[in-house]
């Protein structure tokens, strides 16, 4: 018998619950479940992370939870709490199957099975947003070697334990040499210890292209963050429905199961609500959990409730479904299927599949680090990027001058294009005239003699090589 922690959310999560825990007990489930409050009155209540201390106590003890949506109250000040759980538990995969229902469930790709697994903690969801001048704000994209290499080997081993035969990487590297490019060579690293399972690279614009029109193509796509987001989503839709979709929020010590789909206050009480997204988020828990026959049994019985034409209204069709039912029927019609499997739809069988066993991360050794010099950011109103560079050349010292100026990244100094549209937000490159290392002392200077001359200094970013290589990016049409 295994505890888990259940919260019931808001708007249609109730409703979606109870049904997913009935057809969860009718199987055979051998769970006892711990009920918590979050989201919508917890946020009115003052909380702005939208979960108390005493639920983050049951959440950690249990280790397992079962989430229904949530609402998050409009207006500043409320952080996601899905995103609060995944980085507060370090939930750093997000593992969301996209399969084909067809003739079942409307699509254009009836042979669609796809897997996206998302890296769950770091990229832009970091969350680090500064405004830094009247015209520009900043949000800091962060990637990690552990955030990739940990998101990167789950893929793999995700493909192995579930028989697929290919994992694909998105990125965005030809553009985001550091970020994205540090995602791309660690998936490389990682390909050649899978010699049974393909691998590829795409740049994710033309691999979601791809993917939105031909997802069969694909079968289990690993990507950063924010993309991942994204076309998990686009993924879900075109296999069928949103609706229909559930996801797992896995780390080390603690696990997180839900819908993808939000909580839909408008369709709250009305017995209506699909509670397809979190059964299949509840599967991904029994599986978790090494309940696989379980899962398999409600697996099986979901698919032929679908097969037989029983359905929800967001998912029926006219001359294809037979029946039109509520959240609490399609349930029970779940449970009345139990032990049976699907003959048109293919039926599963997951022999026994249990939590993955992924190598924990070890820190590599020290690589050497030398500072080469510095980009100091400034609010300027001005236009004229010659005039700026006469001010600022007052702060550079002769053995560290300033050799660039750009603009939203595109190079305006030396020797920029009186086209180019500019904010009033500025990089200035100091590098040294031999090429060596500089020590921080130089840059304090830089600072110092910024202050006196009335330049405003927003930040700073150091410009360091690593193993001799240098390690940042250079600007746009340098």
């Amino acid at each position: 018998m295994k505890r888990i922690t259940v919260a019931k959310g808001d708007g249609i999560g109730p409703e979606i619950m109870e049904a997913t825990l009935a057809i969860l007990q009718a199987a055979g489930a051998q769970i006892e479940v711990d009920e918590i409050e979050v989201g919508e009155q917890v946020y009115l209540a003052g909380n702005k992370s939208g979960i108390a201390e005493d639920a983050w106590d049951v959440i950690r003890r249990n280790k397992v939870f079962l989430k229904a949506p949530i609402t998050t109250p409009q207006g500043g000040g409320y952080k996601s709490l899905n995103v609060t759980i995944r980085k507060m538990l370090g939930l750093y995969a997000n593992v969301r199957p996209c399969l084909s229902l067809h003739p079942f469930v409307k699509t254009k790709h009836p042979g669609m099975d796809v897997v996206i697994i998302r890296e769950n903690e770091e990229d832009l969801y970091a969350g680090i947003e500064h405004q830094q001048t009247d015209e520009v704000v900043q949000c800091l994209k962060l990637i990690s070697r552990p955030g990739c290499e940990k998101i990167v080997q789950y893929a793999f081993a995700y493909a192995r334990q579930y028989n697929r035969s290919k994992v694909t990487c998105f990125t965005k590297d030809n553009i985001m040499k550091q970020t994205d490019g540090l995602f791309h060579r660690v998936f490389d690293e990682i390909a050649p210890n899978y010699p049974d399972i393909q691998n590829e690279h795409w740049i994710v614009d033309i691999g979601a292209a791809k993917l939105a029109d031909t997802p069969e193509a694909f079968d289990v796509i690993v990507m950063p963050n924010l993309y991942g987001d994204v076309l998990s989503d686009v993924a879900a839709q075109i296999a069928g429905s949103v609706g229909l979709a559930g996801s797992a929020n896995l780390g080390e010590k603690c696990a997180m199961f839900e819908a993808i789909h939000g909580s839909a206050p408008r369709r709250a009480g009305q017995n209506l609500a699909n509670p397809s997204g979190l059964l299949q988020g509840a599967i991904m828990m029994l599986n978790h959990i090494g309940q696989a026959n379980v899962a398999e049994r409600v697996q099986n019985a979901w698919l032929k409730t679908l097969e037989d034409g029983v359905h929800t209204y967001d998912v029926y069709q006219e001359g294809l479904s037979q029946q039109k039912v509520g959240t609490k029927e399609f349930a029970e019609a779940v449970i009345a299927r139990l032990g049976q499997q699907p003959t048109t739809l293919k039926a599963v069988s997951y022999a026994n599949t249990q939590a993955l066993d992924i190598p924990k991360y070890k820190r590599k050794p020290l690589i050497d680090k030398q500072l080469l010099g510095v980009d100091v950011f400034v609010h300027w109103p001005g236009n004229d990027p010659d005039e700026l560079a006469a001010l600022v050349n007052r702060v550079s010292t002769p053995a560290i001058p300033l050799s660039l100026i750009t603009n939203r990244g595109i190079k305006v100094w030396p020797n920029g294009f009186s086209e180019t549209s500019c904010t009033d937000h500025w990089r200035c490159r100091f590098l040294p005239t031999d090429g060596q290392p500089i020590n921080k002392q130089a840059i304090i200077h830089i600072l110092s003699n910024a202050l006196e001359v009335g330049i405003d200094t927003i930040k700073t970013e150091n410009l360091y090589a690593f193993n001799g290589q240098p390690a940042f990016s250079m600007g746009q049409g340098q």
